[in-house]
């Protein structure tokens, strides 16, 4: 097992009503920014159920964050915090406004010229304008992790960024936000963590038995309860079951001492750039193929997934092809498209080589577990997803 530093100081509320917390949270005395995305919150009840818990603070809202935070959009509000003197910020929402909150964390104390350096340059964020978040919908684990994902549609970027400084202060999780969902929002989410435990997991073996315990344990029953959420929502159990599955997917605890891989996330980051797929569908178009151009150097790992999660049986080989079949067919089971061709975007025969192009003019594509997958890999997978 390889050393680590385990630190997640997000204090997590999990449970009905927890957002009646949200006046204790808070620190006294805050100006407060409350963030959203495009208005859903107004209209399942929870926007009401917030702001009677902040009569006590003076509060301004921004909304209008996408569903991949737009560099565009967040600079607005990075105006308005400088503007407003706001000294504590409020994400409601999923993922994607988060993710924006995270980065006006970081740029609000940033003391270069071009806050969006903190990507391009890879810059960490030790410290960032304190904030808490009310999660409205399951699957990026974002609210409880320092990682986030920005946009910058004039120049085609999707970039991450992270730092200990960029942990929620706390996070509300009530399940029963989840009822409220559509069923693209439920696909995305279950697909979303489960692509999220397999890039930590899916590596080598190595002797982190209880990492690989625990990881088994999120895909099986990520697997088991998925119709569930898809067909009952509203189910509070099941509903409790998939929102603590996507926060242990990634809060950082399956990571810890481990290899972990990432390549999926890469290239699945630049099909969004290109054609505004879906986060969580372009790991489920990237992933099978991912696997099965490197069956040669995670046979064993894929073997046992697929007879410990799966309960595949037979010689490595065939076992480690199955699973990989299997969980596309689980993708495919949520209603999620495994293949570029079936999404409406122009430019396929060309786009494996532009998708190339794009990631190199970033930087050296240097990917995967073993740092071997590079330019040419990324072109085979690519054309193998059409």
């Amino acid at each position: 097992m390889n050393n680590f530093n385990l630190h997640l100081p997000t204090q997590l509320c999990f449970g009905k009503d927890q957002h009646k917390e949200l006046s204790k949270l808070i620190p006294a005395n805050s100006k407060v920014l409350l963030l959203y995305g495009g208005g859903s919150i107004k209209r399942n009840g929870i926007y009401e159920k917030v702001i009677r818990e902040l009569t006590s603070f003076d509060v301004i809202e921004f909304g209008g964050i996408e569903a991949n935070p737009q560099y565009s959009t967040l600079l607005q509000a990075l105006e308005v915090i400088k503007t407003q003197q706001i000294n504590f910020m409020l994400a409601v929402g999923g993922g994607s406004v988060i993710d924006g909150t995270k980065f006006l964390a970081s740029a609000a104390l940033y003391s270069g010229d071009n806050s969006w350096d903190i990507l391009e340059k890879g810059q960490r964020t030790e410290i960032g304008l304190p904030f808490g978040t009310v999660l409205t919908l399951p699957a990026t684990g974002s609210e409880m992790n320092s990682g986030a994902v920005i946009s910058r549609k004039e120049t085609g970027q999707k970039l991450t960024m992270g730092g200990p400084g960029l942990f929620p202060l706390f996070s509300i999780a009530d399940p029963c936000v989840v009822a409220s969902l559509p069923q693209r929002q439920l696909a995305n989410g279950i697909a979303d963590a489960f692509t999220h435990v397999m890039e930590q997991y899916m590596t080598y073996p190595t002797s982190a038995s209880l990492q690989d315990r625990i990881s088994e344990g999120i895909l099986s029953t990520l697997i088991d309860i998925a119709p569930k959420v898809m067909s009952e929502p509203e189910n509070f159990e099941v509903a409790a079951n998939f929102m603590w599955c996507c926060n242990m997917a990634l809060n950082g605890i399956i990571q810890k001492g481990v290899p972990t891989d990432w390549s999926i996330h890469a290239i699945g980051h630049e099909i969004t750039a290109a054609y505004g797929i879906d986060h969580a569908r372009t790991l489920a178009i990237v992933l099978p193929s991912m696997y099965r151009y490197k069956i040669e150097k995670k046979e064993t790992k894929l073997a046992q997934y697929g007879r410990r999660v799966l309960g595949i049986s037979g010689d490595s080989r065939k076992v480690a092809e199955l699973a990989i079949d299997q969980t596309e067919d689980f993708f495919r089971s949520l209603g999620i498209s495994t293949k570029l061709s079936e999404y409406n975007v122009d430019n396929l025969s060309s786009f494996p080589q532009s998708c190339v192009n794009a990631m190199e003019k970033q930087r050296n594509i240097i990917l995967g577990e073993h740092k071997d997958i590079r330019s040419a890999d990324v072109l085979s997978i690519l054309e193998a997803v059409i």
